[in-house]
C-alpha cells in the first residue's frame, strides 16, 4: 500500500509518495532500448516502406517494397521534370482516364500496402518482449498510424477517380486550340431543361473574349429571342434554313437553334452534341468572332455547384423573387451587399424573371459568373474537389480538350487580376426581333480593340444608325467544308478580293445594359 505524509509547510494536505523502483537499471536500459528501436523501426517505415524489413528478417520484401518506392518516387520526378517543360503535356497525362485509373488504383492498393509494411514492422519489434508499460501504446500508435496510412491511399483514389471521371465527362475535346487573333473566344451557354420544358434550351449565351497573354476578358451577351440571323455556309443547318433562321410565328429564336440541331442529328453525324454545335455556328455568324469552344451548363443542376463550393456572395441591387411564373412567389432573396447566397437562391437569382425584364437577368447572370471566378480558390477546389466534380460531371459540358484545361485554368487566374468589360445586346443598341448585325459585329470589334488599347470603353463616339445599304446583314462567309466528325471545323478559306464586307457602323445608342466594368456594376449601391 502507498504511504502518505503530511506536509508540514501545508496545514491538513496530503500528498501519495510514488512507490519506489525496485529494477535494475540494466533492466529499465533494456526495456527503453527495446522500445526505441520498436519506434525506431516503425518510423522507417513511415520514411521509406520496405527499410525496416530490409534490415530485418525479411529482406525480400524489404528489397521490392523499396524497389517498388524508388520506382514511385522516379514516376513523380519524371512527372515534375515534364511539368517544367511542358505544362500542358503533363496535365494532360495525369487527366487521361486510363492514367487516371492506373493512378487511383496504385494509391489504393499502395496506402494498404503502407499500412500492411508498418504493421509487419510492429510486429518485428517483438512486442511481446516489449514491458507491460510500454506494449498497449506502441501496438495503438502502430495500429493508428497504419489506418491512417490506408486511409489516406483510399481517400487519394477516391480523389483522383472523381478527378477522372470529371475530366472523361467536361472536357471532351473537339474544339478548336487555335489562338484567334490573339484570343480565345468561348461560348458560355446556361441550358434550362426543366419540367414542362420540350428540350434543352439555352437561354443564357455569352462569349467570353479572353486574351491569349493577359487573361483580359470581354463578355457579350447576346440575348436569347435574337431573330432572322443566319448561320454560316459551312453549317449543316443551311440544308434545312439556306437563307435566314426565321419563322412566321417568331418561334425560331436564338436558343431555339439547339432544340432544332438536336431534332436534326443526322445533319451532324459523329458528333456528340449537335445542338451545341449548331448553336455556336449560329454564334459565329452574328458576331464575327471565330468560337474555340463552349462550355454548356444546365442550370437545374447549378445548385449543385454553388453549394459545392461553400455558396457564393453578391451584391444584390434590389430584392429577386424566388418563384414566379407557373409558380408563386414564396419569398425574396434580399438586397445589400456581400450577400451570401447558396445554389438555390444562387440558381434563382441567376434566372428569375418576376418583376423583371431579360436583360435585367442577363445582367445578374454575369454577376454570377464573377463572383465564381474571383471567389473560387485554389485551397477551396482541393478540399472540395469529390464534391466540385461529382456536381460539374452532372451539369457539365463542353468540347474544350484536356490539353487545354491547364492553359485556361492560367489565363482565368490572370483574369481576376484585370478588369472584365461587357456589353450587352440590348435595346437600344440592339432590338432582338430586328437586330442590326453590323452594330453587333462593329460593337464586339470595337470593344475588344478598345479593350486591348487600354480602356475598358470604345473611344469612338455614339453615332446614329448607318443607312440602310450599310445596315445591310453582312455578307455570308465563303464557303467551307461541313464539320468533321469531332465537331471541329475545316479552316475557312480568306475571302476573295471582290468579297467585300459593308461598311460597319459604330453602335447606334448609348447601351443601358454597357456594363464595361463588371467590379463596379456587380457592387451594391
Amino acid at each position: 500500500m502507498a504511504e502518505t505524509r503530511t506536509d508540514r509547510h501545508l496545514p491538513g494536505s496530503t500528498t501519495t509518495r510514488r512507490p519506489p523502483d525496485y529494477r535494475p537499471r540494466a533492466q529499465v536500459r533494456s526495456e527503453r532500448l527495446r522500445l526505441g528501436r520498436g519506434l525506431g523501426r516503425v518510423l522507417m517505415t513511415l520514411l521509406v516502406p520496405g527499410s525496416a524489413q530490409l534490415l530485418g528478417r525479411d529482406k525480400r520484401i524489404g528489397r521490392w517494397a523499396i524497389r517498388i518506392w524508388a520506382g514511385l518516387i522516379l514516376t513523380v520526378i519524371a512527372w515534375f521534370l515534364l511539368l517544367l517543360v511542358n505544362r500542358g503535356a503533363a496535365v494532360a497525362v495525369i487527366t487521361f482516364k486510363p492514367v487516371t485509373v492506373l493512378i487511383a488504383a496504385a494509391l489504393a492498393l499502395g496506402g494498404v500496402a503502407w499500412g500492411a509494411l508498418l504493421l509487419h514492422a510492429w510486429k518485428l519489434s517483438n512486442p511481446v518482449a516489449l514491458a507491460p508499460r510500454h506494449r498497449l501504446g506502441f501496438g495503438a500508435v502502430s495500429v493508428a498510424l497504419a489506418l491512417a496510412l490506408s486511409g489516406t491511399g483510399l481517400a487519394s483514389a477516391s480523389v483522383v477517380n472523381a478527378q477522372g471521371d470529371f475530366i472523361g465527362s467536361v472536357f471532351a475535346g473537339g474544339g478548336d486550340t487555335q489562338v484567334k487573333d490573339g484570343r480565345y473566344n468561348i461560348l458560355l451557354m446556361g441550358g434550362d431543361a426543366g419540367n414542362g420544358r420540350e428540350g434543352l434550351r439555352p437561354d443564357s449565351l455569352t462569349v467570353a473574349s479572353i486574351d491569349a497573354r493577359t487573361g483580359e476578358t470581354v463578355l457579350l451577351s447576346l440575348p436569347r429571342n435574337l431573330e432572322d440571323f443566319s448561320f454560316p455556309a459551312y453549317s449543316p443547318m443551311t440544308r434545312l434554313y439556306p437563307d435566314k433562321f426565321s419563322c412566321a410565328n417568331h418561334e425560331c429564336m436564338l436558343n431555339a437553334v439547339y432544340t432544332k440541331a438536336m431534332e436534326n442529328k443526322g445533319l451532324y453525324p459523329g458528333v456528340k452534341d449537335p445542338g451545341a454545335v449548331a448553336t455556336v455556328e449560329a454564334v459565329e455568324w452574328i458576331t464575327g468572332l471565330d468560337v474555340n469552344y463552349y462550355v454548356l451548363v444546365d442550370l437545374d443542376g447549378f445548385k449543385g455547384l454553388i453549394d459545392a463550393v461553400g455558396g457564393i456572395n453578391i451584391d444584390i441591387h434590389k430584392p429577386v423573387p424566388v418563384g414566379g411564373g407557373s409558380t408563386d412567389v414564396g419569398r425574396y432573396i434580399p438586397a445589400g451587399k456581400a450577400v451570401h447566397l447558396n445554389g438555390q437562391d444562387a440558381l434563382w437569382f441567376a434566372r428569375s424573371r418576376h418583376d423583371s425584364n431579360d436583360y435585367e437577368r442577363m445582367a445578374r447572370q454575369k454577376c454570377v459568373m464573377y463572383a465564381m471566378l474571383n471567389q473560387l480558390e485554389p485551397l477551396t477546389v482541393a478540399t472540395r474537389f469529390t464534391e466540385i466534380a461529382n456536381a460539374g460531371k452532372q451539369i457539365m459540358e463542353s468540347n474544350i480538350p484536356t490539353t487545354e484545361t491547364d492553359r485556361l485554368l492560367d489565363l482565368s487566374l490572370k483574369a481576376r487580376e484585370t478588369k472584365i468589360s461587357s456589353v450587352s445586346f440590348v435595346p437600344p443598341l440592339i432590338y432582338p426581333g430586328a437586330p442590326d448585325f453590323n452594330v453587333i459585329r462593329a460593337t464586339v470589334r470595337d470593344r475588344i480593340a478598345a479593350f486591348e488599347a487600354g480602356s475598358a470603353t470604345p473611344s469612338a463616339e455614339p453615332a446614329a444608325p448607318a443607312p440602310a445599304e450599310t445596315a445591310a446583314e453582312p455578307t455570308p462567309e465563303p464557303t467551307a467544308t461541313a464539320t468533321t466528325r469531332r465537331g471541329a471545323r475545316t479552316a475557312k478559306p480568306s475571302p476573295t478580293p471582290t468579297q467585300t464586307r459593308p461598311p460597319a457602323p459604330a453602335p447606334a445608342a448609348t447601351n443601358p445594359a454597357d456594363t464595361s466594368d463588371l467590379s463596379v456594376v456587380c457592387q451594391a449601391a
